[in-house]
């Protein structure tokens, strides 16, 4: 588990209504990371948020966190 894998997680778990739902699984390459987010269907709005400012803010935290690390980091929910 990498540190954006954690940083995700906390986030999306406090957002979240059912927090034991959520998952995130990280696919790891050489220069890259893919986090898949999973959530009950009940918080996938409270997810991406009006306009998808929530997810785009998440995506922001993710890609500063994985640049430090020298990662490309890429954020979907599934």
């Amino acid at each position: 588990m990498s540190k954006v894998q954690d940083m995700v997680e906390y986030i999306v778990k406090a957002l979240a209504d059912q927090p034991e739902a959520v998952t995130v699984s990280e696919i790891e390459g050489e220069t890259s990371i893919v986090l898949e987010l999973r959530v009950a269907p009940e918080d996938m709005g409270r997810m991406i948020g009006r306009e998808g400012r929530t997810i785009n803010a998440m995506r922001s935290l993710a890609r500063v966190l994985g640049a430090k690390m020298g990662k490309k980091v890429t954020l979907e929910i599934v």
